[in-house]
């Protein structure tokens, strides 16, 4: 006899994204760092970020800015989602219980 296959829980695509923009709308108006697939990373102020991962900050420095310098007049950037490969956060800024209880639950995918 086989073990039975274990299927995660299908939901609306509105719920299934829910959690994910949750947690990110906790951390509006914090200092973020964004590491592009590119090598280039940005620390800012997080403005604004929607269910594709898309993010708008402000008050931006760019973290090695002799590598980039055509970038130290820059303030505010929108920065696609797909082009984004880690996000450093704070660690004083994250709800911890909801990002333990939407993981708990399986519901917080990227």
């Amino acid at each position: 006899m086989h073990p039975p296959f274990f299927f995660p829980p299908v939901y609306p695509p509105s719920q299934t994204n829910q959690p994910a923009d949750s947690f990110f709308k906790t951390l509006v108006d914090h200092e973020v760092t964004i590491e592009l697939k590119n090598d280039l990373s940005i620390r800012g102020t997080l403005k604004s970020v929607d269910q594709f991962l898309n993010i708008k900050l402000d008050d931006i420095m760019v973290l090695e800015e002799a590598k980039y310098p055509h970038l130290a007049a820059v303030r505010n950037v929108f920065i696609r989602g797909s082009v984004v490969r880690y996000v450093h956060l704070p660690a004083g800024a994250v709800d911890t219980a909801l990002l333990e209880d939407a993981t708990r639950r399986g519901m917080f995918f990227f």
